[in-house]
């Protein structure tokens, strides 16, 4: 969220504890009120001296009683314009964060909505319950991720500190030391994913925070490269995972197929071909031809790889393994 709304936030927040605290004779302080709000006792003070001399509020201290008050009781701050079409997005944004519910950053996201919606105007008189009945969000199946991990790899993530890490990998069932130092995180698929220096094997990785079985911080810091950019480590994956050798991948699909495959970018240097018929070519670059073939074999028939030659041998074997477990009559 934009700061310059953050910063009105705060002020809707203040503005009413210092009311609430005038009506019931406890008035509100710097101290509590950043506790309240998770933020320090600074940025209240700022935010006090902000609306005192920009917004003129009559906003006074009281050394005996430890406290703020409006020495004109009549003020009220500047009137907030408020549309329809925000509260919807609103009302929308909230119905997508169920999605998360079984992941850790759910609670934080959700009190996140409960403070939005506790600051909004009382003359908003836009009634967002039809949201409930005539708008649904299908999320996707979540993986189970520790809340302490999570807790643990996001703050080195914060405050670049480096996380030692227990990590299984998904073809393995002994899981392994890996010191990291956490650059960039990613939800992808149903998954949170953090990508990182590997001391390890001295080089990027990605790591899936779910097969993350303990984390634990480290007082060693580190510096991101200047090179470093998550979209260009991830520019020539389809996916999150690859060696870095980038291949040029054409896939066929048929008639049948090749109305789904227009209506969605794939990947972000695609191209696509029209073939007489009414099938499509579909071409891009890539690096992880693992990732590819599973993507390919869930179409089913009517889709073929046409290169590289690797990833249709890919196929091909998988196909093979798969028909041994079934009795063709």
């Amino acid at each position: 969220m934009p700061e310059v709304k953050t910063q009105i936030l705060r002020h809707i927040f203040i503005d009413k504890k210092i009311r609430q605290g005038m009506q019931s004779g406890r008035l509100a302080n710097c101290s509590n009120m950043a506790r309240e709000y998770e933020v320090s006792t600074k940025t209240i003070l700022r935010d006090i001296d902000f609306l005192k001399h920009q917004k003129d509020a009559p906003i006074e201290y009281d050394p005996k009683r430890h406290g703020y008050y409006y020495s004109e009781e009549n003020f009220s701050l500047p009137a907030i314009s408020l549309k329809e079409s925000d509260l919807f997005a609103i009302c929308i944004a909230e119905k997508t964060l169920s999605q998360y519910e079984n992941t850790p950053v759910h609670q934080k996201l959700a009190k996140v909505f409960r403070k939005i919606e506790g600051f909004l105007p009382e003359k908003v008189t836009v009634e967002p319950s039809w949201v409930d009945e005539r708008v649904s969000v299908v999320g996707e199946f979540q993986t189970q991720i520790n809340p302490e991990v999570w807790e643990t790899v996001s703050t080195g993530l914060r405050k670049n500190q480096t996380v030692i890490i227990l990590y299984r990998k998904i073809d393995s069932t002994k899981p392994v030391v890996r010191n990291l130092d956490p650059y960039h995180a990613v939800r992808y698929q149903g998954e949170w994913y953090v990508i990182g220096h590997c001391h390890l094997r001295n080089s990027l990785r990605t790591f899936a925070v779910s097969r993350i079985q303990h984390a634990q911080l480290l007082q060693e810091s580190f510096s991101i490269p200047e090179d470093f950019d998550a979209e260009s480590f991830s520019a020539h994956r389809f996916g999150l995972f690859g060696d870095g050798r980038k291949q040029q991948v054409r896939i066929f699909f048929n008639e049948k197929h090749a109305p789904y495959v227009r209506e969605r970018k794939w990947h972000q240097d695609q191209s696509l071909n029209e073939l007489n018929g009414g099938g499509v070519e579909l071409e891009f670059n890539a690096s992880d031809m693992g990732e590819v073939a599973r993507w390919i074999l869930s179409w089913g028939s009517g889709v073929k790889a046409l290169a590289p030659a690797e990833l249709n041998k890919r196929i091909k074997q998988e196909l093979s393994k798969a028909l041994t477990g079934y009795e063709v009559t």
